[in-house]
């Protein structure tokens, strides 16, 4: 293996992988990423490497592994490039047809073909997927083209082109203030300029300096970092050797949850490949710079997420936060200077320098620029990762890229943010997603979790939801998250059990303000936004569970109960034998079924288990019943 030791070295590699890649007629590219191997993508890929070998087609055909392709949702998925064909949902016997109609005989396979929910009708091509249509990738883009663990993949796609050209063109002040007029904002959460956060570590005095990246990411339903390393993990090591070279910084780590496996693999084993080449280590590229990076692994403790926390892990100590200032910038890991973004904001480092800052000001708005990646979960057709510009409207991501609402349900609200983040309601909707206008809604921007909420969402439930995790998840060592999160979410459980009083919001508010104000670090700074903007936006819905002991959604089981529609239910016994209390009475191909609501739990297992949508939820409770005597008590 060369080591790569000017430019000229580099861009003989470059040319060598796009003429091994031109070698083949067509590729065809299989996801491999954590969401298509839990829907058993390994089994179509074994399939589809033997059958390829077994038709002696190697030689015409390519195979590639990629990472996530960010329709979730619908794997495994594969494409077939240069056509374009996107088959969805694939199993191993659907490969020989695959091979025979659409290499060979140049048809689409119709019925693996994603079908529009609005049209019904089938489409082929993946850039005209509604879900693929109205996104703008840049840090995403590749990786549905590239095999992470093969460097020639990112060499064909001009990898390390922007490290070669920051270390023979540009200086460190260069890169510096390329990375400020682009007005790149961190994409870990806060928004803070990362031009300026190096260009403060730069300034100080204090050696040596380190970079850190921050992959930690525990958000529930977030998953935007941890496919980015497995899918493009040289993007990433480009954009932190440029940084490394901006501060001068010689060492680096990035921070990755021991619970991404695979995304540990692939960084691991890019950076050592990176180093064989001579892209890490010792004089790279042959320049006088040096710098080397390790993965340090985390437990996947939440609050490991907040800088100096996380700063403490890779030092080998219990991730906690600490007072600052001082600022990471001035002492940081080991009591040095110390950069810490997060994967994403790495990732559009090597953009930036190839393409120009005011490139990356023309995409997103006056104070966001360029684009984000969100993961789209929850109650939407679509779900899975989306790159989209800064600026787009929350509604163009929920009903154009997601799909609108499954079953013809009503949208509640959009979540953003993650745990700590607020619950926009779709009123509001038509606001521009950035960081200004998420935080002036009483949200934030966060890493990029999205959860969208339908008509069936109680949003009071949802606030203590996040809540619960919040308290466990919190170190414990302010006053105001270690009591007032569990004090919040006590009164949260009694309001969902119909035992609220008026008096409750009024404490949920204090509390929240108390602990914005005086809490150590983000996590708490943050924690009360799911409360605050619940109770802003969903007021009625507390309301309606203090005073009218019911819950509108029909979640919560003390101030719901269960009803039999005598018309629709036909005896068939199912609910009966599915019910864990013995609440229902009735005999198979008799009478009508009745719930006696005074035994029933309301765990919804009957609702479940009945084929004829016979059995209605009542917002309230049946008069007589053991919650109205219990609750009356209050």
């Amino acid at each position: 293996m060369e080591r790569i030791d000017s430019p000229e070295k580099l861009k003989a590699l470059q040319q060598a992988a796009q003429k091994k890649q031109e070698e083949k007629e067509s590729f065809i590219t299989m996801c491999g990423g954590t969401g298509c191997q839990g829907s058993g993508c390994q089994k179509v890929i074994d399939k589809l490497k033997s059958e390829v070998e077994k038709r002696n087609l190697s030689d015409t055909i390519g195979i590639k592994i990629t990472g996530c392709q960010g329709f979730c949702e619908q794997g495994p998925l594969m494409v077939i490039r240069p056509q374009g064909s996107f088959y969805i949902r694939l199993e191993p016997e659907d490969i020989p047809e695959i091979l025979e109609e659409t290499i060979e005989n140049k048809k689409s396979v119709d019925r693996l073909l994603y079908t529009d929910p609005e049209s019904q009708q089938k489409i082929e091509k993946e850039q005209d997927i509604p879900f693929y249509k109205h996104q703008k990738r840049l840090v995403f883009k590749n990786n549905g083209f590239i095999e992470p663990t093969e460097i020639d993949d990112y060499f064909n796609v001009d990898g390390y082109s922007a490290l070669a050209k920051t270390l023979y063109e540009m200086s460190p002040e260069d890169v510096i203030e390329e990375t400020i007029e682009a007005n790149l904002r961190g994409r870990g959460g806060a928004g803070f300029p990362a031009g300026k956060k190096w260009k403060y570590c730069r300034q100080e005095e204090a050696e040596p300096k380190y970079l850190a990246c921050n992959a930690d990411e525990g958000d529930p339903g977030a998953y935007m970092d941890r496919s980015i390393l497995e899918g493009n993990p040289h993007l990433v090591i480009e954009g932190m050797i440029i940084a490394a070279y901006a501060i001068g910084a010689h060492q680096g780590y990035i921070y990755v949850r021991a619970e991404y496996p695979l995304a540990v693999k692939h960084t691991k084993q890019a950076i050592e490949v990176a180093r064989e080449y001579g892209l890490l280590g010792d004089n790279i590229m042959g320049t006088d710079f040096s710098f080397d990076l390790e993965v340090a692994e985390g437990a996947g403790a939440f609050v490991a997420g907040e800088s100096t926390a996380l700063m403490h892990s890779i030092e080998g100590k219990r991730p906690m936060p600490r007072q600052t200032p001082p600022r990471s910038v001035q002492q940081g890991l080991f009591g040095k200077p110390t950069v810490l973004n997060n994967v994403e904001t790495f990732g559009n480092v090597p953009l930036i320098i190839m393409n120009g800052a005011e490139w990356f000001k023309s995409i997103g708005t006056e104070n966001s620029k360029g684009a984000k990646i969100f993961s789209l979960v929850g109650k939407v057709n679509n779900t899975g990762l989306i790159e989209v510009p800064m600026g787009i409207t929350l509604r163009k991501i929920v009903f154009d890229i997601g799909g609108g609402i499954p079953g013809g349900k009503k949208v509640k609200a959009v979540q953003t943010g993650g745990p700590s983040g607020g619950c926009i309601p779709e009123d509001l909707f038509d606001l521009k997603v950035d960081f200004d206008e998420l935080s002036e809604a009483g949200s934030m921007m966060g890493s990029g979790g999205m959860v969208v909420m339908d008509e069936d969402t109680c949003m009071v439930d949802v606030a203590k939801f996040f809540l619960d995790f919040l308290k466990d998840e919190s170190c414990g060592k302010c006053l105001p998250c270690r009591n007032g999160i569990p004090k919040m979410l006590d009164i949260l459980t009694r309001i969902t059990e119909g035992l609220g009083t008026e008096q409750d919001l009024i404490k949920l508010e204090d509390i929240s303000k108390t602990i914005k104000k005086t809490a150590l670090c983000g996590l708490g700074d943050s924690a009360p936004n799911p409360v605050l903007s619940t109770i802003e936006y969903f007021r009625d819905e507390y309301e309606a569970h203090i005073h009218d002991l019911a819950c509108p959604a029909g979640v919560c089981p003390e101030l719901i109960y269960y009803e039999v529609d005598p018309e629709e239910c036909k005896a068939c016994d199912r609910c009966k034998r599915a019910c864990p209390v013995d609440a229902i009475a009735g005999e198979p191909g008799g009478d009508p079924y009745v719930i006696d609501n005074k035994i029933c739990i309301s765990c919804g297992t009957c609702i479940e288990e009945c084929p004829f949508e016979a059995i209605a939820v009542i917002p309230g409770q049946q008069e007589g019943s053991e919650k109205v005597k219990r609750v009356a008590q209050k």
